[in-house]
């Protein structure tokens, strides 16, 4: 029978050790015991334990100093001490120290098991955490998926628990959230990942066609059909479907694409015999598919079976917070690939982008920044840099871009951050710079090194 977990004992009383090692072989757990603390050390040294059971007071070295040492090197460590009724205390103090929970000896066998019990539950809840978050992690590499918000970062944690699935997946969000990108992340994090990703979109293929396309077709099956084609249901056998705009597909073509999900099987075209298939299904819409199957535009039976779960991706808009990471991953993407030295986006110029609503999501802001960097007159992204609807947004005209909050400001840290903007603007040139402050050039030279603030004249393109 499999082990329930792996237990080092400590206790320098031999009969002690017998009898504990007897009891939790019993309950089927993988168990070594050793007298002492070095011999602990040891054993640490040669394998990892699930948790440790020390007797707190041992001749030479006590269970305190055990606890220190092991924890020291992993705090996520579960110890459990054990100690006589006198040394309560000193129990009571291990576990302020990070240990687990304590046990009176003599020990009880109920309440042994039960503490046990407990503490593996919390040792495999910090394994599945740390498994979710090399999962998250990894997700978090993929091209474009950028993201600190709450929102995306929720988005990143479903991802990484439905990954290891077969469940159908349906991704919902506007055009331009990226909706390929979280299918692919969720290939990528599946145990499918060696297997083909192929992704089709529904709205680009005419209602004559799809069929031919998912499920492939015969020789002669339709006129320009010279020889046998499979389908991306074949091709991508063992990995994963991507259909985006599902909610494009034609209401006939939705009752064939059921029959093939549930009997896990396809036909070509012009063809008598299924052909079985093991392919995960993953689709995407920006429609509301529940308002499609109202007005008769949806199949119903089909929703719920590719709802099974469900990922909703943000807007941009709704995810502020985000534009700055994204616009610097993108700045960094094609000045590399366009071999333009650019430094970075000038504060106005991030205010404009912070500013602007993006209707076309992450798409659109790629964009933009593509063509900013070749547009850029120097080695910082500028305003002017930026196309028309978004360096119009959020200026006041003839004022300053500021109301005073209610609660004051630092007036320093406000002139120190006006003085960099000023500077950033004018290239680091203090004499383009001075006009913008409504100062002389000599104020203005005095007050950069009054704040200290370095002079980095804007290569020029």
């Amino acid at each position: 029978m499999k082990s329930k977990g792996s237990i080092l004992i400590v206790d320098d009383e031999k009969g002690q050790r017998d009898i504990l090692h007897l009891i939790l072989k019993g309950e089927k757990y993988d168990v070594v015991d050793v007298p002492g603390v070095r011999e602990a050390l040891d054993q640490l040294d040669q394998r990892e334990f699930d948790l440790i059971m020390t007797d707190l007071k041992m001749q030479g070295q006590s269970g305190l100093d055990l606890l220190e040492k092991v924890l020291a090197d992993n705090p996520q460590q579960c110890i459990i001490m054990m100690t006589a009724h006198g040394s309560v205390d000193s129990a009571v103090e291990a576990m302020r120290k990070g240990a687990f929970d304590y046990l009176e000896k003599p020990l009880e066998r109920d309440n042994l098991v039960l503490t046990l019990l407990r503490a593996f539950e919390r040792i495999n809840l910090m394994r599945e955490n740390r498994v979710l978050q090399k999962r998250i992690d990894s997700i978090a590499t993929v091209p474009n998926m950028q993201g600190e918000h709450p929102k995306m970062k929720e988005v990143f944690r479903v991802i990484a628990k439905i990954a290891p699935s077969n469940s159908t997946v349906l991704i919902v969000g506007e055009s331009g959230t990226g909706k390929e990108l979280i299918a692919r992340a969720i290939h990528e994090g599946s145990p499918r990942s060696d297997k083909p990703f192929i992704a089709i979109n529904c709205a680009a293929i005419p209602d004559t066609l799809i069929e031919s396309e998912l499920f492939g077709h015969e020789k002669g099956s339709f006129t320009g059909a010279n020889a046998r084609e499979i389908g991306i249901f074949e091709a991508a056998n063992g990995g994963t479907v991507f259909l985006d705009e599902i909610g494009e597909m034609n209401v006939a073509m939705q009752a064939k694409l059921l029959r093939a999900i549930q009997e896990k099987e396809v036909r070509r075209v012009g063809g008598k015999v299924n052909v079985s298939l093991d392919v995960r299904l993953v689709s995407a819409t920006n429609k509301e598919l529940e308002q499609e199957i109202k007005k008769g535009a949806f199949r119903e039976d089909l929703f719920y079976r590719l709802n099974v779960i469900r990922v909703n991706l943000p807007p941009l808009r709704e995810r502020g917070s985000d534009i700055k990471t994204l616009a610097e991953f993108f700045l960094e993407k094609y000045g590399t690939a366009a071999g333009v030295a650019i430094d970075g986006i000038s504060r106005q110029a991030l205010k404009l982008l912070m500013n602007y609503s993006w209707p076309g999501n992450v798409r659109q802001l790629e964009s933009v920044i593509e063509r900013s960097v070749l547009m850029a007159e120097s080695n910082y992204i500028e305003p002017d840099d930026l196309p028309a609807e978004i360096s119009a947004c959020g200026i006041k005209p003839g004022g300053i871009d500021f109301d005073l909050p209610a609660e004051g400001i630092d007036f320093e840290r406000f002139e120190k951050e006006m003085i960099e903007q000023a500077m950033e603007r004018a290239g680091g040139v203090i004499g383009k710079a001075a006009p913008l402050l409504g100062m002389s050039y000599k104020t203005l030279q005095y007050r950069l090194g009054k704040f200290e603030i370095e002079r980095t004249e804007k290569r020029p393109r």
